[in-house]
């Protein structure tokens, strides 16, 4: 129970958000707004002072769907928002959600999460946010030989989740049986944002796009088109077409896009960010006693490469990993006070790297 001047603003959640992430400007904004009004809702069905403000209008749940290309930062946006928020919030991954009687987790697990994240306490529980990821993994296959147990029908099953119901929530795991305690948790004032990568679904955005645009506008309108962001153009029938079932997006109103990460960006999330990449390494030194610094010409260098590779913000990680590697290992036996890392050992650590995997394959 909380009173309404308490709700943090849109503005202050994502003043918050921008300390940390990155860009993504429209998907935070988006969210700031949902989680904005989850709260008042929230407020509106369980706050005594709910009454002034009339009860002859039910607010309607606004879950969010995400969708942006691996590394752009959808699991770090909502991981960030539950250290900012004080509010019980559960990530959970839906590649190993399937269907009630089948090896793997329930549906109901999603909420056992939950519930620890709340400690135990439900009604709390039923104030929370929901983050599923990889929601693109159960999308309905396309084979009708084999039984879907993880695609369809876990999308059956999400529904009640999503438009709000009374569950049966196994205690401390996620699998049901006669000895499991058992928690009643109502879904409705929970907030659910999903995620995912859904990896091609560019060329369905194209198809679609292709099909209105025809006859002599056609040169004209293509032209407008960004293609190498085409996500900005997703639409409901773009994750029907991939294999989402109708139910599933009508549950889900809130659409927003992550754009893929660009130099500018990927230099930012570097260095910038109050828990950026070079950060955590130069405390890690500092722990040591160390004083850790970088070239200017490294961080240049480390941006080509992960735009290189194609693999966002996860891949400047994977790459600081490898030309630190060596430094990490041997620093902390000698008795140096200072280190400075240099462009032509940053490019002598990854070529070294590089002809180790070669000679592997």
């Amino acid at each position: 129970l909380f009173k309404l001047s308490e709700i943090p603003a849109p503005h202050a959640i994502k003043a918050q958000l921008d300390e940390y992430v990155i860009g993504q400007e429209q998907a935070k904004k988006v969210i700031a707004v949902a989680v904005y009004n989850h709260y008042k809702r929230v407020f509106s069905k369980t706050s005594p002072d709910a009454g002034k403000y009339g009860t002859d209008i039910d607010i309607e749940k606004s879950n969010i769907l995400m969708i942006g290309p691996t590394g752009s930062g959808k699991t770090y946006l909502v991981k960030t928002l539950a250290k900012l928020l004080d509010v019980p919030l559960a990530i959970a991954d839906a590649t190993s959600l399937t269907e009630a009687g089948y090896i793997g987790d329930d549906i109901e697990s999603v909420l056992t999460k939950l519930l620890a994240a709340a400690s135990g306490d439900v009604q709390k529980a039923e104030m929370g946010i929901v983050f599923i990821d990889e929601i693109d993994k159960i999308a309905k296959k396309k084979s009708t030989n084999t039984r879907d147990v993880s695609g369809e029908s876990v999308q059956q099953e999400l529904l009640k989740l999503l438009e709000g119901a009374d569950v049966e929530v196994p205690v401390g795991t996620g699998q049901k049986n006669a000895m499991t305690p058992m928690e009643m948790i109502n879904t409705d004032n929970i907030l659910f944002i999903c995620g995912g990568a859904f990896d091609g679904i560019e060329k369905k955005i194209a198809q679609r796009l292709n099909t209105h645009v025809v006859g002599y506008t056609a040169s004209q309108k293509t032209a407008v088109i960004d293609k190498n962001n085409m996500m900005q153009y997703i639409a409901p029938q773009d994750l029907k077409s991939f294999g989402l079932i109708p139910e599933i997006i009508g549950r889900l109103p809130v659409l927003t896009y992550l754009n893929p990460l660009d130099r500018n960006a990927l230099r930012a999330i570097l260095t910038e960010p109050k828990n950026s990449i070079i950060k955590q390494y130069i405390k890690l030194f500092e722990m040591d006693g160390i004083k850790l610094t970088f070239e200017d010409s490294v961080f240049e260098y480390i941006v080509d490469k992960a735009v290189e590779y194609k693999l966002g913000a996860r891949g400047l990680r994977s790459i600081v990993e490898t030309i630190m590697m060596d430094v990490m290992f041997e620093i902390p036996s000698e008795s140096k006070k200072e280190y400075k890392v240099t462009l032509d050992y940053a490019k002598q650590q990854l070529e070294k790297a590089n002809m180790a995997r070669l000679q592997i394959a």
